[in-house]
Order: C-alpha cells, then sequence, then structure tokens
C-alpha cells in the first residue's frame, strides 16, 4: 500500500525526524525534499533547516551525506569488528562515533561464519532489534584495528597480553612488543582472524600496580575523556575573569556553611537557616552558578556535554568542567564571594515546602566543614551521638531537635555574636529545621535502604592505607534533605512557569521484578503480596518484619536490584524511591550536566539574565537525557571497577589467610562471597568443594551436598581461605580452608568430573548490583 503523500511545504523538524527514522532508505537532502514535494525555492529553505538541525545537535551526516538521529545509528555506515567471542558471534562498533552517547555494539550477521576479522571495516546496512542493533555486511573496506587494555606476560621467548576484563579470560599472542616489558599496562592493536588473533602494542602505560593505575585502567577501558582541548583551557581561563555583576542579591552578610566530605574536591552546595516569626523556617540552598560562567554552544559546554558528569576515583577525579572552574571560581570557598543560583526556601513546622523563590546571588561561605566536623559541633548542643539516630531514605524516628532551651539568634535580634559562637549557632539553626523537614521525609515514607558504600583511604604517595565502610552520619542525611528539599522546589518551580525540566526519573519496579523479589523472599519464610499497590513504604515494611536477622543485608540487596535505575528525562513519571511527583537534579551543576540543564532553564523562565536555556536545547530535552543517562551509567561502572581492583589491591597481602565472608549468591557453577567489612565480590567454585556431589537449588538460592547434606545458602556466614586477589582485573577467588576440597592437580582434572557437574533449574540469577543513587 503506497504511503499518504503529505501536505507541500517546508516540513518541521518534528516530521523530518520522523522521516529519517522511519525511511527505509539513507535519507540525505533529495530524499527528504523528494518527500515532502518541496519547490526549489524550499530546496534553498530545507538545506538551512538541515544545518540548523545539525548545528542544535538534533541530526548527524552520515557518508553519502544522509542524515540519521543524533545518538543513532545511520540506515548504512562504515563499521569496525571489534570482537570475535568464544561462541563465534561477531560485533562492531561504528567506525566513527562523535556523538556523546557510549559508542553502540552491533551483532554481525555474516554470510560465511568466520570470514571477517577483528579490525576489518565493512559498510553494513544497520538495524535495531530489541534493546540492541544487529548489521548486515554490504561490502569488505580498507582493514583497521581494534584495541584491547591489558598486561604483558612473558613465556620464555613469548609475550602475551592478558585482558583487564573480569568475564574475559582469553590471552593473545603479542606480536609486537612496542617497547614496553613484562607486567606493564598498554594499550595494544587486535588484528587477524579467528583463532589466529595478535595484538600489537602501540602504548605503554606503565605498572598496573603502581598508584593511580587503578583509575586509568577505567578510564581507557571505557573510553573517558580524561583532557580537555587547548581551546577548552582557553575560553575557561576567559569566563573564569567575568565580574560577578551589580544585580545580584547581596547574601553576604549570612553565615551560610558548606558541609561536605573531607576529601571533596569541589564544593556545589552551601545552606543556611533561621526561624520564621511565624513559628516555621527560612532557609537558603545556595549553588554554584556554572550557568553564569558555561554559556550554551561554548566549547566548554560542548566538552561538559560530552562528559556528562565528573568521575570520581579514589585516587583522582575526572573532571566535567575545566579545574579553574570546578575547583576554583565556581566552587563555594570559605571567605570567597561566589556567584549562586539560590533557593529561598520557607518550611512550615511539619516541614512542608510552603513557598519558594530563586535569585541569582553573591554569597560569601562562612565555613567548609567536613561532615566529621559538623557532626562533632553538632554533638555538643544534641542529644545522643549523632550517629545513627536516622536513615537517610525514611523509617525510624526523625533527628532529635535541639533543646527548648538552647538560645537560638534570630537575623532581627542584631549583630551575630562572635564567629565561634555563630558558626555553632547556625549549625544549631540548621539542625532544628532539619528535624522538621526530617518529620515529612518520614511521614511520606521513601525507600529506605541502608546499603554501606566502600571508602578507600590512601596515603600521600597513593598507597592504600584502609578498605572500610563508609561512616552514615546524621550530617550526611542532613544537607540530602536540605537538597531534596531544594531539587522539589526547582522542579515545582519550573512547572509552575510552564518550563521545561529534566526530570530525575525512578519508576516503579516492573512485575517481574516483583515476582522474583517474593520467590526470593519465600526462601526466607518472608510473606509479600504481588496484589498490593506497591509503595516504598512497601519495602519498608518487608525489612521492619525481618529486623535484625542474619540475612537482613542480602534482603536490602535484593530489594535493590528489584528496583528500576533511575534516568534523566522531560516527562515526568514522578521518582518512586523518595516517594515524590516531582523531582529534578539542581545541587550539583559543577558535576552534573543534568543539574547545569536545570538552572539554565530556571534563569530563563524566572528572568535572571543571560545564560538561559536555548530553544535548541528545550526541544532537544528528551536525547540530552537519553544521552546523559548513559554517561551516568558509565560513571558508575568506572567507579564500580575501580573500587574493586583497590580492594583486591588491599587483599591481595592477605592471599592465603583465612577471612570471614558472607555468601552474596549462588549460581550453579559455584558461589560468590563478599570479605565480611571490607567488600569486593569473590569466586568459591563448586570444582573446589571437593569429590561430593552439589545440587543447585535455585529458588532456595543455596548448593545441597547429595551424600552429607552440607549446604551453601544466600546470606550465610563462612570462613573462607582466600586463594586469588588480581588488582588488575579486581578478581578474587576463595577456597575452603585448611585444604579441604582444594582444587584438583594436573593429574586428578580426569578424576570425579562426574561428581562436580550440578544439577539445577531455569536461568541463574544475577547477583551484580548497582550503586545507589538518588
Amino acid at each position: 500500500m503506497p504511503k499518504p503523500k503529505p501536505k507541500p511545504g517546508l516540513p518541521t523538524q518534528a516530521q523530518i525526524l520522523d522521516f529519517i527514522a522511519n525511511s527505509d532508505v539513507p535519507a540525505g537532502k533529495r530524499e527528504i525534499a523528494k518527500a515532502f514535494g518541496l519547490t526549489a525555492q524550499e530546496k534553498i529553505a530545507l538545506k538551512a533547516l538541515l544545518k540548523d538541525m545539525a548545528d542544535e545537535g538534533l541530526i548527524d551526516s552520515a557518508p553519502g551525506r544522509a542524515f540519521h538521529k543524533m545518538g543513532g545509528l545511520p540506515k548504512v555506515t562504515v563499521l569496525r569488528i571489534a570482537d570475535v567471542d568464544d561462541g563465534g558471534n561477531v560485533w562492531a562498533v561504528p567506525d566513527r562515533w562523535e556523538a556523546d552517547t557510549p559508542v553502540p555494539r552491533l551483532r554481525v550477521r555474516e554470510r560465511k561464519r568466520g570470514a571477517l576479522g577483528i579490525g576489518e571495516r565493512v559498510l553494513a546496512r544497520t538495524e535495531e532489534a530489541g534493546n540492541g542493533w544487529i548489521a548486515h555486511p554490504m561490502k569488505v573496506l580498507a582493514k583497521a584495528s581494534e584495541q584491547v587494555l591489558g598486561v604483558l606476560r612473558r613465556d620464555g621467548e613469548r609475550f602475551w597480553l592478558t585482558g583487564v576484563e573480569k568475564k574475559d579470560r582469553r590471552e593473545f599472542a603479542v606480536s609486537d612488543t612496542g617497547g614496553a616489558e613484562a607486567g606493564d599496562l598498554v594499550m595494544a592493536e587486535m588484528t587477524g582472524r579467528p583463532p589466529r588473533i595478535t595484538v600489537r602494542v602501540v602504548q605503554r602505560l606503565g605498572d598496573p600496580f603502581a598508584p593511580r593505575s587503578f583509575s586509568l585502567i577505567a578510564i581507557h577501558k571505557l573510553g573517558i575523556p580524561d583532557v580537555f582541548s587547548g581551546d577548552t583551557l582557553d575560553e575557561a581561563e576567559r569566563v573564569s575573569q567575568l565580574p560577578l555583576g551589580d544585580d545580584r542579591e547581596d547574601l553576604t552578610h549570612l553565615p551560610i556553611v558548606a558541609i561536605d566530605p573531607a576529601d571533596a574536591r569541589d564544593h556545589d552546595d552551601a545552606v543556611w537557616a533561621a526561624p520564621h516569626e511565624d513559628g516555621g523556617w527560612q532557609a537558603v540552598v545556595a549553588i554554584a552558578d556554572v550557568s553564569f560562567y558555561v554559556r550554551p554552544g561554548s566549547e566548554i559546554d560542548r566538552e561538559a556535554r560530552r562528559r556528562g558528569n565528573s568521575v570520581y576515583f579514589p585516587d583522582r577525579v575526572v573532571p566535567m568542567l575545566p579545574e579553574i572552574l570546578s575547583a576554583e571560581v565556581c566552587s563555594l570557598k570559605e571567605g570567597e564571594d561566589r556567584a549562586a543560583l539560590v533557593c529561598h526556601l520557607r518550611i512550615g513546622k511539619s516541614g512542608t515546602l510552603d513557598s519558594w523563590r530563586f535569585t541569582r546571588a553573591r554569597v560569601r561561605i562562612a565555613a567548609n566543614l567536613a561532615y566529621e566536623d559538623a557532626q562533632a559541633i553538632a554533638d555538643t548542643f544534641l542529644p545522643g551521638t549523632g550517629r545513627g539516630t536516622s536513615e537517610a531514605g525514611g523509617g525510624g524516628a526523625p533527628p532529635a531537635p535541639p533543646p527548648e532551651d538552647a538560645p537560638l539568634h534570630h537575623p532581627a535580634d542584631g549583630p551575630p555574636p562572635r564567629a565561634g559562637e555563630e558558626l555553632t549557632e547556625t549549625l544549631r539553626h540548621l539542625w532544628a529545621c532539619w528535624h522538621a523537614l526530617a518529620k515529612a521525609r518520614n511521614a511520606r515514607e521513601p525507600l529506605d535502604l541502608d546499603l554501606p558504600e566502600r571508602r578507600v583511604v590512601l596515603d600521600e604517595t597513593g598507597r592504600i592505607m584502609s578498605v572500610a565502610p563508609r561512616e552514615r552520619l546524621d550530617a550526611h542525611r542532613l544537607i540530602e534533605d536540605y537538597m531534596i528539599a531544594a531539587n522539589v522546589a526547582a522542579a515545582k518551580a519550573l512547572e509552575a512557569k510552564k518550563a521545561p525540566v529534566m526530570y530525575r526519573v525512578h519508576e516503579t519496579p516492573s512485575r517481574e521484578k516483583l515476582a522474583a523479589l517474593k520467590d526470593y523472599l519465600e526462601t526466607f519464610d518472608v510473606p509479600f503480596a504481588l496484589g498490593q499497590v506497591i509503595r516504598p513504604a512497601t519495602f519498608n515494611h518487608v525489612l521492619t518484619r525481618i529486623g535484625d536477622a542474619d540475612f537482613r543485608p542480602q534482603v536490602m540487596e535484593q530489594i535493590l536490584r528489584t528496583q528500576t535505575q533511575a534516568f534523566y528525562a522531560p516527562a515526568n513519571h514522578g521518582h518512586f524511591g523518595l516517594s515524590l511527583g516531582s523531582y529534578a537534579h539542581f545541587t550539583s551543576p559543577i558535576r552534573r550536566y543534568a543539574d547545569l540543564v536545570v538552572h539554565r532553564a530556571l534563569v530563563g523562565a524566572c528572568g535572571l539574565g543571560e545564560g538561559g536555556l536555548t530553544r535548541a536545547d528545550a526541544e532537544a530535552m528528551e536525547q540530552i537525557g537519553t544521552t546523559i543517562s548513559g554517561l551516568e551509567r558509565r560513571a558508575m561502572e568506572a567507579e564500580r571497577d575501580t573500587i574493586d581492583r583497590y580492594v583486591a589491591a588491599f587483599l591481595s597481602e592477605k592471599v592465603g589467610e583465612t577471612l570471614s565472608a558472607r555468601i552474596t549468591g549462588v549460581q550453579n557453577y559455584g558461589f560468590f562471597a563478599t570479605v565480611e567489612g571490607i567488600g569486593g565480590d569473590g569466586l568459591m567454585p563448586v570444582r573446589d568443594l571437593g569429590g561430593e556431589y552439589f545440587r543447585f537449588d535455585e529458588a532456595a538460592r543455596k548448593l545441597v551436598g547429595e551424600q552429607t547434606g552440607e549446604e551453601y545458602a544466600l546470606g550465610q556466614r563462612i570462613d573462607l581461605r582466600l586463594a586469588e586477589a588480581n588488582p588488575v582485573s579486581g578478581v578474587l577467588r576463595f577456597e575452603l580452608p585448611g585444604g579441604k576440597g582444594a582444587a584438583p592437580g594436573p593429574r586428578d582434572l580426569g578424576k570425579g568430573r562426574k561428581d562436580r557437574v550440578i544439577k539445577h533449574r531455569g536461568r541463574p540469577a544475577n547477583i551484580r548490583h548497582n550503586g545507589k543513587r538518588r
């Protein structure tokens, strides 16, 4: 059936994007003009329109001058063969990729298996299938190469490259070491066809065990941009000299304080509160005014969008903005006048947000405090220790307010007291106002998961001093609640102005994940009804029912895996975890591009001067949200992998020792365990459990010995011998202590093999999970 002929006239941007997406052939200017029946004069206007769309980042051009949606793949394009896995599947990546989104991988459908080798280039027709892409090769082009990150190993006269990927256990023969030596971390080019794939070293990165190398591995592995161009640095230097101007609200008289981690590299936010005459509170959340310095379309802006966010490692930060902005001019530093976008809040007695307004202001931070120091001062006027009195997510009693007789200085009462007393009084006000905010938070019952965050402490040379869970203080919760209040106010202020909003969206868990959670909880005799209306409090009640049982951490991790992954989008679907209807990220524009977009929207909607959201960005909000959501996932993977490598390096000195561990996952091939108090997942292979036949009970998440009935179950505490800790890959491997069930020697590999085969039902559950981010 022929397609209906569109109405004559110049098409809109939306119509062009729709045509490009649905065209059966590559869509160039000629095809677009023909499809819409344009006249000669309209074709001239079309050329200008397409150029504007390209400048705005809506479309990109493919070989042959065909267009495709920015961040997507052309219908026909040049691909480079990147990998041939053990199953014979061929994978390719675009030969040229300049979009801000992560590089897509395409499964290649070959007419003849094994016809393509790594590094070869093909002209291919692309097809989107499900959540991925498929490539249909049309023509083999001139050969290129694929790079792999690994460590050189010498065996006699030959060199081998061992990749840094946990899942990739292959080694590649090295045809050219490029001057690198055994033990070096290198970047190499892969060439050849299976089974004769070799690599050639193109860059020596140094000692993989040296300080700072673990984060370097993640940076190179995931392609994180870590060097700013000269043009970007020059522009940052110029804009850093911009005067703050006289049209800003002057808040330098307020003793605003910034409370951050002791090792913070930048300071986005600062807070202040004071009692209001109506019995409620007035509060100020001051956020670095990055939009004043980073204007849409500038070199800094393009680089910031390409990065999406800053990436934080134990030994370094890869910033979204050049250091002169992120660590100097934009960072809210004590005693320095700074440009801020300020959220003024009126908070009721019960913690409700009664009103808000946004201004551009000049602020002078009274103090930069570490969480621990702020908590220590607060402990002098608060009952209790401040450690563990409330949870960030929800349940439990709200924090105790300051004593009734504690003096609360009101701004109208005259000059403030001495500096030391002023700081104490500022914190007293902040804690008292937070008491109200915490009551409101507990009333809405957000998700309450208190999963520990690992903290790696390094000495001045970058060597590992310790790895331990990060202590959770009331000072952390206080700042979190003020930031959440400002984020809600930003979203609602933009909604009231009918302005574009980049929401932080966290959707309700899917029924499939809820069904999996129900099956999991049944193994602990904990009921979970699927027919009920699922709210965050539903999961909190499960944890309350469990109490302090040994398996509580495992249940919290399973509840976390049940949640959907949060993302950025201009369509509001609420934030399930926080139990909020409208939520945006406003408080960290130094390190998150999403927050910078929200700042620009507020500047434009509230008439706060230059640097507002452009029309092009307003129309491209969905694409921007998709891009920065993907880049956030990349940053999370890099940070998580680097922590795993540091943990493995820390534990490498304990190889051979017996450690207290907890089983965190059970599969048909063995179980995973985590070292108590340190973290780091390690595998205990089932083949090393001895000659007994073990049955995998997937529903109960345990391995059961057929002869002895011995069990290895999820949540079980167990002593294990650390057999291997590989800092380069982050892999840990365990054995049973005392040599029991040790891996068979070379002569025993053919004996008892059938006894080590495991029966299992269905597909094993994934035991990995992402870290939580609000």
